[in-house]
């Protein structure tokens, strides 16, 4: 497995679908992939994904995730971003690298630990995946519990919220209720293509200001 995964090349904007992949299995693959690649993995059920994301893909995750941040910060509520950290439970035979994700509920539940073990730590509070087709990352998101799932298909977010244990779509997030987040960070998106991320920030934060103002 290991020697045939070395000759295969993934080009960007690229998956590669192995099925019957025993969890042993994939550690082996995992570890055999390194840490240092641009490749990302998605596990569920002995269905393996190995994504390659375009460079635009990562462009946009990084501004949506400024985004995040600067909310987090205008209100004041402690967060940890952990980007694209591996995260797996090997009960639900799950495991997944999101594009962005935040601990902001569970944020001292996790504060200060080294490395994190989903059968006893609670999975990230906020998933953002950019352009996503992969089924097995929504299954791996739902197996693992993950209470919000933000999805950017390059035009419109879409808000999902877990229940019962699958997802359903909203309008609304459960994190920030009083924010059109909908409309806002697509828009917010838009603009740092064209005047750049420092102004678009500065924009962003006014803007929320009088968002926050008016909650008040």
């Amino acid at each position: 497995m290991q020697v045939a995964l070395k000759q295969i090349v993934v080009s960007s904007g690229q998956q590669l679908l192995l099925k019957n992949v025993s969890w042993q299995q994939f550690q082996e693959i995992l570890a055999n992939l390194g840490e240092s690649r641009n490749s990302r993995i998605a596990y569920s059920q002995g269905v393996l994904e190995i994504m390659v994301p375009l460079p635009e893909h990562e462009s946009d995750k990084v501004i949506i995730g400024d985004l995040v941040k600067a909310i987090l910060e205008e209100i004041d509520i402690e967060f940890l971003s952990l980007g694209s950290t591996t995260f797996e439970n090997e009960q639900m035979l799950a495991a997944v690298e999101p594009d962005d994700c935040f601990y902001i509920q569970n944020e001292a539940a996790v504060r200060g630990k080294k490395r994190l073990d989903l059968t006893v730590d609670p999975p990230p509070d906020l998933v953002i995946e950019i352009d996503i087709t992969s089924k097995t990352k929504l299954t791996s998101y739902q197996n693992l519990r993950v209470s919000e799932l933000w999805l950017y298909n390059g035009q419109k977010l879409e808000i999902n919220l877990l229940q019962s244990g699958k997802y359903v779509q909203s309008n609304q997030s459960l994190i920030f209720p009083n924010l059109p987040i909908t409309e806002a960070i697509p828009e917010y998106l838009e603009r740092s293509k064209v005047i750049g991320r420092n102004a678009t920030m500065k924009l962003f934060r006014a803007w929320l200001k009088t968002q926050l103002n008016r909650i008040d």
